[in-house]
């Protein structure tokens, strides 16, 4: 594996996870929104991410595997092209439903729909986003540090 397909497929980590990040903050800012343009309280919302380049148990994988149960570690790292966002789904479970027949959404019963966002459930999440992220940046320096070291011995 080369250097440059080191830094795009941290590359595509980092781009993930900031978009996940963006979702949760679009989350987090709706948690108290009653009424969308498309009616209704807001929905909340959700990555998938897949494998770039196909299913994740590629042939290179599998080589990785068998050279770990042989003791050798495998050169081939064909195949791998890193992490993309699959794509963006909404969660579609009710959220709670209040009684507060002050509230301009409520019914004719004095009850509002909330939004299905549970803030504890978003934090978590952007702390797993945020490590994720992290993770990226060192996977960033490393593969910078070896290659400087490569540069050095070069010389």
């Amino acid at each position: 594996m080369s250097f440059w397909n080191s830094l795009r497929i941290a590359s595509s980590a980092l781009s993930a996870q900031r978009l996940r990040l963006d979702i949760i903050s679009n989350n987090i800012a709706n948690a108290e929104t009653t009424r969308t343009v498309e009616g209704g309280p807001y929905q909340r919302q959700d990555v998938v991410f897949s494998p770039q380049g196909g299913n994740p148990l590629t042939p290179a994988f599998l080589n990785v595997l068998r050279s770990f149960r042989n003791g050798a570690a495998s050169q081939n790292g064909a195949g791998v092209a890193g992490v993309r966002v699959n794509q963006i789904v909404t969660d579609n479970t009710p959220g709670p439903r209040v009684y507060d027949p002050s509230h301009p959404d409520a019914d004719a019963d004095g009850y509002v729909n909330y939004p299905n966002v549970n803030l504890v459930v978003e934090m978590t999440n952007m702390l797993s986003a945020t490590r994720s992220y992290e993770a990226g940046l060192a996977v960033v320096d490393a593969s910078k540090r070896m290659a400087q070291k490569a540069l050095e011995i070069g010389r």
